[in-house]
């Protein structure tokens, strides 16, 4: 959740060539001291330290379980906390959650710090407010779908150096009611069993997901059931399509902190290819097809439906596809240098083109897909590394 990431459908752009850019920061106090103005650990104790209730903690489920239906991670962003209560990542009708909580947690944060004398040590409790409102800080809720509706969480954060276990506040209430917070070790493995909240940053927001794409287009692909739109009786003419039914993950590529693991999905073709010369041939411009694909921690291991298109018109010219799997761990944007195979007149001619990637990302595969091998694999789970997919070839 640095933030895959859930599925970005496929958008079929040509290939230009990537222009780096200096930019110039004027300021350096307003840009690059604002996410150390404020650290995961402070956000973490400002939330063990305010009164809670359970209205709060559902708040904070209603927002995580919208992001992941919208096929974000369990996810609740600052943004969203302060300006549109209990939405989730991609919610659009934000005007829903006016008046549906009677105290929000918003309020409970402003009323600790702005009208207290606690105010945890932050010197400047305005500014901070602000400064958090417009950061990438959120709340990650994992394995939230257990939740029993009414135990009160660990509050935790991103140590932000791949640890696996980290402090945490631990929130109870002892004789008389009297609110307790106990420092506590924090696993994934009591996050499997209780509620834990993990203050960590978002990074997967600005991608639209494919859950996104098809309740903003409910008649695409039948909602996405079924991409494949079928011809018409008129028409003579049979292509074939390439779909990617489901995907597997079979181990988690980041620290549980972090969240999801995201992966992104992009094959590089030439569609519709029928030219007959050397001369045609300049006439087609290379495609990539992008995908971003959400894994939630709880669904390693489960077979994840994708049912959407990956190229829409394979001809019999084109021999090979370049294909690359990566997870998301941002970085600086670079690209991979691949080739396309078609065939003319019983030759082979390489298409070349680049394929953007990030500089940290894992590569989780790389390479050229042979049309004789996908034809042959079509429905069958292939083995990519620690993802397996299920190809299939539709003709129509």
């Amino acid at each position: 959740m640095k933030s895959f990431g859930q599925l970005m459908i496929y958008v079929a752009l040509p290939l230009l060539p990537v222009v780096s850019c200096e930019i110039v920061d004027d300021d350096p106090v307003e840009h690059v001291d604002e996410k150390k103005y404020i650290s995961l650990n402070e956000v973490a104790q400002v939330f063990a330290g305010i009164p809670l209730e359970l209205c709060h903690l559902q708040e904070v489920h209603d927002a995580v379980s919208s992001s992941s239906g919208n096929g974000y991670d369990e996810e609740y962003t600052m943004v969203n906390l302060f300006t549109c209560p209990g939405s989730g990542v991609g919610e659009t009708d934000v005007t829903r959650s006016e008046g549906k909580y009677d105290r929000p947690l918003r309020s409970l944060i402003h009323e600790h710090l702005l009208t207290t004398k606690s105010s945890g040590g932050i010197p400047d409790p305005h500014r901070w407010l602000d400064e958090l409102e417009r950061s990438d800080i959120q709340i990650y809720w994992p394995y939230s779908d257990s939740w029993d509706g009414k135990t009160f969480p660990v509050i935790t954060f991103d140590p932000e150096d791949d640890s696996e276990v980290n402090l945490g506040y631990r929130l109870h209430f002892g004789e008389g009611g009297v609110r307790e917070v106990e420092e506590v070790i924090v696993d994934e493995a009591m996050a499997m069993k209780t509620a834990v909240w993990v203050i960590n940053r978002n990074s997967d927001s600005e991608y639209k997901t494919l859950e996104m794409l098809r309740k903003e287009d409910p008649d695409w692909g039948e909602g996405g059931g079924n991409v494949v739109v079928q011809p018409s009786a008129v028409s003579e003419k049979t292509a074939k399509s390439l779909i990617l039914r489901d995907f597997k993950m079979n181990r988690n590529y980041d620290c549980w902190f972090a969240g999801a693991s995201e992966f992104w999905v992009k094959i590089g073709s030439v569609e519709d290819f029928t030219a007959t010369t050397e001369a045609e041939l300049k006439l087609y411009n290379p495609k990539v097809t992008d995908f971003l694909i959400v894994v939630k921690r709880g669904q390693l291991g489960e077979v994840v439906p994708f049912n959407a298109m990956l190229i829409t018109d394979w001809t019999e010219q084109m021999t090979h596809c370049a294909f690359m799997m990566t997870e998301d761990d941002g970085g600086t944007w670079t690209d991979w240098k691949c080739t396309a195979l078609v065939r003319i007149a019983s030759k082979s001619y390489g298409i070349e083109m680049s394929i953007p990637m990030k500089s940290w990302d894992d590569i989780v595969w790389r390479g050229r897909l042979a049309w004789d091998w996908i034809e042959a694999s079509s429905g069958k789970v292939s083995h990519f590394g620690d993802v397996d997919l299920t190809f299939e070839v539709e003709t129509y």
